[in-house]
C-alpha cells in the first residue's frame, strides 16, 4: 500500500497527536498559538527571544485599516454573507507586492545579500554601511527597487520600525537582516537622493528571518497574521456594513464610456 509521511500531525480512535506530542494532554492550554504556528513551520522549539519576536511581528501586521484586502474582504461579505471562508479568502487573495507580500520581498533580498557577506561576527556600522551601499549600487543598476523603503502613509518613519527593532535587540535575536536592513536605512538617501522610511511590513520580514523562520514562507506569516485582521474587519461589517455604501458609490457614480466605433476598411 502506499505511504504517506508526515511529521505535523495524525489521529487515532481515541488520541491526537501533533509534532510528536498528545494534542490533548501536551499542547492545549500550555502553549501559545504563536509558539505552535513557530513549530508548524520550523519542526523546532523557538528560543524564548525567537517567540517574542515572532509574536510580536504577528502583532505589527494583524491590520492596518480599510486596506484593500480589507475592502476586498468585506465586498466579497456583502455580497456571499453565506461564505465566510470566502470573504476571509478574498482579503488573503489580495496579498501581494504592494500589500503583506513586502515582508516575504524584503526577506528574501536581505537573505539573499547575506549569504554573501560570509563571516560578519564583528561587524562595525562601516562595515554595515559599506555593504548596504554595494547592495542599493547593485540593486540601481539592475532597475531593480529595494523591498521594505518607503511608505505611503508614514512618510517620516513608520512607528512599527523602532519598536521591532527595539524588541529584537532586547531579546538576543538581531542578527544579519536586521542589521543589514538597518544600514540600508542609513545610507540609501545618499544614492538614491531621498529619504525614505524603512516600513514595518519590511522590518517585520527581516525580523522574522533573524528569528530563525524559512524566508520563503515568510508571506505565509503575514497571511496568518492579517486573517485576524480580516475577521475583526468581517464582524464589524456585521454590525456597521460598509458594503452597500461603497457598492452604491461607485454603481451610481460610473461613467460609461463606449468603446470607440472601429473605422477603416478591410483588405
Amino acid at each position: 500500500m502506499a505511504e504517506y509521511a508526515t511529521g505535523i500531525g495524525t489521529s487515532t480512535l481515541d488520541s491526537i497527536s501533533l509534532l510528536g506530542q498528545d494534542l490533548a494532554g501536551d499542547l492545549i492550554g500550555q502553549v501559545s498559538f504563536g509558539e505552535l504556528a513557530y513549530r508548524l513551520a520550523t519542526k523546532r522549539q523557538p528560543t524564548a527571544g525567537q517567540l517574542r519576536v515572532f509574536e510580536a511581528v504577528l502583532v505589527s501586521l494583524a491590520d492596518h485599516g480599510f486596506t484593500p484586502t480589507a475592502i476586498a474582504a468585506r465586498m466579497t461579505y456583502y455580497s456571499a454573507p453565506e461564505s465566510l471562508q470566502g470573504a476571509i479568502a478574498a482579503g488573503l487573495l489580495g496579498g501581494g507586492s504592494r500589500f503583506l507580500g513586502v515582508t516575504e520581498d524584503t526577506g528574501k533580498y536581505l537573505n539573499a545579500i547575506a549569504k554573501g557577506l560570509g563571516s560578519t561576527e564583528g561587524w562595525t556600522a562601516e562595515q554595515w554601511d559599506d555593504a548596504a551601499r554595494e547592495a542599493i549600487t547593485a540593486t540601481r543598476s539592475a532597475g531593480g527597487k529595494i523591498p521594505g523603503l518607503g511608505h505611503p502613509v508614514h512618510k517620516n518613519g513608520d512607528p512599527r520600525t523602532p519598536v521591532i527593532m527595539h524588541i529584537a535587540e532586547d531579546s538576543g535575536v538581531k542578527g544579519v537582516h536586521l542589521k543589514l536592513f538597518e544600514a540600508i536605512g542609513r545610507v540609501h538617501p545618499e544614492i538614491l537622493g531621498n529619504t525614505l522610511p524603512l516600513n514595518g511590513a519590511g522590518v517585520a520580514g527581516a525580523a522574522l528571518a533573524d528569528a530563525g523562520l524559512p524566508v520563503d514562507l515568510l508571506r505565509g506569516f503575514a497571511l496568518l497574521a492579517r486573517t485576524a485582521g480580516l475577521i475583526g474587519h468581517i464582524a464589524e461589517e456585521r454590525e456597521h456594513p460598509i458594503g452597500p455604501t461603497l457598492y452604491t458609490h461607485v454603481d451610481r457614480n460610473a461613467v460609461y464610456m463606449p468603446p470607440e466605433a472601429e473605422t477603416g476598411t478591410n483588405d
